[in-house]
């Protein structure tokens, strides 16, 4: 399976590279140990020591520099062995190790895989200032699992909504929302995507009633998904009196950030911001817990098992090119994102692309 390179993945929350710790990802199928220096800043280097491949996340924080468990050599933050105690301590080009380009940006830790064209700038990360400190609105926890699925798999479930109403019934959607008029949107704007969905005059969706006026009485609503190559998505989704501005209902901003393990394996970071609606008669923390729990269930409980089934249909058959599924009118989004992908993928491979930065007297 071919990964893009030369992007930005979502490699964990910032809240969750805590200092003096040792954080191991694997990323593409690369492994990966992720620390931060004493001044604050975010680290990321191969997670394999060059002398016998011991994983580095196994070992421990020194200062700056992290201490093999294996045999104690050391590395700092760009991979460059710094310390030998074997011998005379002579350190060669061949024991420095690749590192990875690092941002912090809104509230989440960037990687950059890749060493081409538009190495590190920080200027390709996708919008995601409403989950900074200080914006607008209440933020549900900031949670991620590991699904055993291929990130496409989900990047395709989220491009096409109408699932909503069967498999996220009585949350989400209902049967009677089914039956209801939707307009279908797909807007191409360089390599995003948007996805949008409206319906007007209709029932409320249970959890957005609840969390607006909780009175079932209709109401326009809205989804737009944007997706960002390979899979980072965000589904400005609300809805408001109808016939009356969004800006006078409610709006969740659902953030749904995907990174490949390997091509059968995904971290998902997932978040919510309500934004909106009337005064709460709950503290912020209760809103955010029920955003959580809301979103946790709705992922673990419903997606998860539906997503990962589909996974394992592909594996019995072989792989994903050998099943060919039935496409409909529905399926347009997730289409033309695989295209989008596919294409990005291919412009990187006519120019090599190693993983990660190394030293010049390597």
């Amino acid at each position: 399976m071919q990964f893009l390179r030369n992007t930005w993945y979502v490699a964990m929350w910032s809240a969750d590279l805590v200092p003096g710790a040792l954080e191991s990802r694997t990323i593409c199928e690369q492994p990966i140990v992720l620390f931060r220096r004493e001044d604050g800043v975010a680290a990321a280097i191969v997670d394999q020591c060059a002398h016998r491949f011991a994983p580095l996340s196994r070992g421990k924080l020194c200062g700056d520099h992290i201490e093999c468990p294996y045999h104690g050599l050391r590395y700092d933050s760009t991979g460059t062995c710094v310390e030998n105690p074997h011998g005379s301590g002579r350190i060669t080009p061949a024991l420095h190790i690749a590192s990875f380009p690092i941002v912090e940006k809104h509230s989440i830790v960037w990687i950059w895989m890749g060493d081409g064209e538009g190495e590190g700038d920080e200027s390709l990360i996708p919008d995601f200032s409403h989950l900074d400190e200080g914006a607008p609105g209440v933020i549900s926890k900031r949670d991620w699992m590991v699904m055993e699925v291929d990130y496409r798999l989900m990047v395709d479930n989220l491009l096409d909504l109408s699932h909503v109403n069967y498999l996220h019934e009585g949350i989400l959607g209902t049967a009677e929302l089914a039956k209801e008029p939707v307009d279908l949107v797909v807007d191409e704007r360089g390599d995003t995507l948007y996805v949008t969905r409206t319906s007007s005059n209709a029932p409320p969706p249970p959890m957005f009633d609840m969390m607006y006026r909780n009175d079932g009485q209709r109401v326009d609503k809205w989804a737009e998904m944007r997706w960002n190559a390979p899979g980072v998505l965000v589904n400005n989704a609300g809805v408001c009196p109808p016939g009356e501005p969004r800006q006078n209902g409610m709006t969740v901003l659902g953030n749904h950030l995907l990174t490949p393990i390997d091509e059968r394996h995904c971290y998902y970071h997932i978040a919510a911001v309500r934004i909106g609606g009337p005064a709460p008669a709950d503290t912020d923390e209760g809103i955010a817990e029920q955003l959580s729990q809301l979103r946790r269930f709705a992922f673990e409980e419903q997606d998860r098992p539906m997503v990962e089934a589909q996974q394992r249909a592909y594996d019995r058959a072989g792989g994903p090119d050998k099943l060919k599924p039935v496409m409909l009118s529905i399926d347009s989004g997730p289409l033309r994102a695989r295209r989008i992908l596919d294409r990005l993928i291919a412009e990187e491979s006519t120019v090599p692309v190693s993983v990660g930065s190394r030293h010049d007297d390597q």
